[in-house]
This record gives C-alpha cells, structure tokens and sequence, in this order.
C-alpha cells in the first residue's frame, strides 16, 4: 500500500482524521519544526520558497536537519523547484551531510532531468522525490518508479492532492505520496485515505 504523508498541521480534528487512518507528517523546514507524535518526513523548504518568489533558507533547512533529521523516515535534500540541473548541483553538495544526520535521504528530480543524471546516486540510503512542474512530474512519474524499483530504493511523489494523482502513484509503483488537501480539511482524509487503499485491490 501507498504511504500516505500529510503537510503538516497543528488542528487537532485534522490531526486525529490522519491518525486514525494512520497517515504520517511531512514536516517543512519553512515551518513549525513539530512532529506532533507521528512518523514524519522531513521536507527542506524549497516549495515554500518557491511559491513565494524566494530562494531557499538553506539555514532554516540546516537547523531543522539538526532537529529533527536523525529520526525521520527520509530527508528532501536542498533543491530548486523546477531547476533541472541546477537543482541536482544544489543537492549533491547537501548529500553527504544529510546522510550523516539522516539514514535515508531523497534527491529531487526537476525538469529536464533524466534517469542516467541520479541513477548512480540511488542505493538503500539515497532514494527519489518527484518534484517539479506538475506537467513534467506527470509525465515521468512512471520512469521514476520503475527506476526505484529496479535500484530498490524510497520513491516519493511531492504535491498529491487529489484521487486521480494518487491513481498515478499507485500505477507508477512509487512508495508514498504526500499533500496538504488532508491536513486542511479533515472531511477530505477518508476519501483519499480509501483511493489509496482501493489500489492494493487493483
């Protein structure tokens, strides 16, 4: 079954939605560095960053590594959102830091990356984020999966809202998905909860 991550929130009916359909958080560098008492991953910022026209705090990410980075079930190394092989530069010059604070951290691929840009990276402590503009992210998603499947390593998709991108994860093989439409409106968590689970029917 999919692993479902939820963007963080400090609402208690949201979070008790999420717990009891035993989802995990995905905590953001940009924001409140709390888990509250769920499995998490942790994400570095760069979204936020990028919606707000900035680049991103690369000492904002560092502090919440330190946090909280030990025991997260993976780390986003710094990257830019759709910065294709500027972004990859960016997150291999992070790499062998967040692998010493974290036992597995995920490269983001952005657009016009390719599977022979990562590949030799990818092992059992380095997986994949699919990051990038929502077009490109769509449109490679099923390469991303089948190259973690062939290294056996973490794949997660970025910016999962909706039941028909969680049907694109599924088919695409990846490990987890996360989103924010489940930590804003708890009503929306059995209905994204359900898809998912649909999938191992399928």
């Amino acid at each position: 079954m999919l692993i479902a991550y939820a963007s963080r929130t400090g609402t208690r009916r949201n979070l008790q939605a999420l717990r009891d359909a035993g989802w995990r958080l995905l905590v953001s560098a940009a924001g409140c560095l709390r888990t509250e008492g769920f499995r998490y991953a942790l994400d570095n910022g760069a979204w936020s960053a990028h919606c707000k026209g900035t680049l991103l705090d690369e000492g904002a990410f560092a502090k919440a590594l330190d946090l909280l980075g030990t025991y997260a079930d993976w780390v986003v190394v710094p990257d830019i959102v759709a910065g294709g092989h500027l972004s990859l530069a960016l997150s291999t010059q992070w790499l062998p830091r967040v692998l010493n604070q974290s036992p597995c951290a995920l490269l983001a691929v952005q657009d016009g990356m390719m599977v022979e840009d990562i590949a030799h990276f990818l092992g059992p402590h380095v997986g994949i984020f699919v990051g990038g503009s929502t077009a490109w992210k769509e449109a490679t998603l099923p390469q991303w999966g089948a190259l973690a499947r062939q290294i056996g390593c973490w794949c997660h998709v970025g910016r999962v809202n909706t039941l028909r991108r969680i049907h694109l994860c599924g088919f695409a093989g990846v490990t987890s998905f996360d989103g924010s439409s489940a930590s804003r409106y708890a009503v929306n968590t059995p209905r994204l909860d359900h898809a998912r689970r649909q999938l191992v029917l399928l």
